[in-house]
């Protein structure tokens, strides 16, 4: 396992833990009582570090290199997955997986960012950054999907869109503003999980949908931390400090009506325990399948309309004006 700056507390305990087990397996004698005391105070250090974690903090979390990934999810939760490939346009974008299978007693179409186990599948993938044809793979999928009434899952992990010269020469634009048009029309169910990265157009490229949910851990946001502190503060190193006031953390979400759903994870992040957290995403995916089925197609799109309408709070700007003409004016 990796360990991030603030879990390296942790690495020298869980190491004797598995030195002890190692030796005591192999020498067939019981260690017990030096190994439980190790793992108590496991217990109580993962406890204190995962329950006062700060907004960078959660980013981090967010990005870590063993986070579990669209395939992982997939290997624990669906059935009979047939990925395809290619938008019929351009290549196919490793960046993008898509495809059918089965989850629960529900067909469905899967859609997910896919990130690199290592650097050679990073760079095969782009790190998770989509090229134009990656998006316009996702439409084919959830334009095929939609002619068979099927409802359609999107995973949501990537830092963004690819910003390279490439892209904008094929239409980066034009692929995610079709993306969303598109999703916006469809007479299906569909369910968005953020489940590491959400960044900006990359992200709501394929998450527009009836319901949208985020891992505990995750965060969604219009630009990276480092982004964010290189415009306002012109100083990409300040991400940590300005994180918080970002707001982009599962909690703030939720609180700003932005997501529907926390998914929790295990205790020190999903990367701990992926078949837990998988089988987490699971059983809220079946819920809110069951609760969308009944919805006709002109329901679910009037649904979907509504849930991003209600978004913020607007004022018109007649009445703003007569309010300060009102008190310019003393009248």
């Amino acid at each position: 396992m990796r360990y991030l700056e603030f879990e390296k507390p942790l690495r020298e305990i869980e190491s004797k833990i598995e030195q002890l087990e190692v030796y005591a397996y192999s020498r067939d004698i019981d260690l017990s009582g030096e190994i439980q005391p190790l793992k108590e105070k496991l217990s109580s250090l993962l406890d204190e570090i995962f329950t006062h974690l700060t907004p960078w903090q959660r980013v981090q979390l967010a990005r870590h290199p063993d986070r579990p990934y669209c395939l992982d999810y997939l290997q624990y939760i669906a059935d009979d997955f047939i990925e395809l490939h290619g938008d019929r346009t351009f290549r196919d974008d490793q960046a993008i997986i898509a495809g059918f299978c089965r989850i629960g007693n529900y067909s469905v179409a899967i859609i997910g960012h896919q990130k690199g186990k290592d650097t050679d599948e990073n760079i095969r993938r782009n790190f998770g950054m989509p090229h134009p044809e990656g998006f316009r793979k996702a439409r084919r999928i959830m334009e095929t999907a939609a002619r068979f009434h099927i409802p359609i899952i999107t995973f949501i992990d990537s830092p963004g869109a690819f910003p390279g010269i490439q892209a904008e020469e094929r239409g980066q634009h034009e692929a995610i503003a079709k993306n969303l048009e598109i999703m916006s029309q469809l007479g299906v169910p569909i369910i968005c999980i953020v489940t590491g990265e959400g960044g900006s157009g990359g992200a709501l490229a394929i998450g527009v949908g009836n319901r949208v949910l985020i891992l505990e851990n995750g965060y969604y946001a219009v630009c990276t931390p480092e982004a964010c502190a290189a415009i306002i503060l012109r100083d990409r190193t300040k991400a940590a400090s300005i994180s918080g006031s970002m707001r982009i953390v599962s909690s703030d979400l939720k609180n700003l009506g932005l997501v529907d759903e926390i998914i929790p994870e295990p205790l020190g992040g999903a990367h701990r325990n992926p078949e837990e957290t998988a089988q987490n995403v699971k059983n809220a995916i079946i819920r809110h399948l069951d609760d969308l089925s009944i919805l006709s197609p002109d329901e679910l799109i009037a649904d979907r309309y509504k849930r991003f309408r209600d978004m913020g709070v607007f004022y018109e700007a007649q009445s703003v004006g007569i309010s300060i003409a009102n008190e310019t004016t003393g009248q």
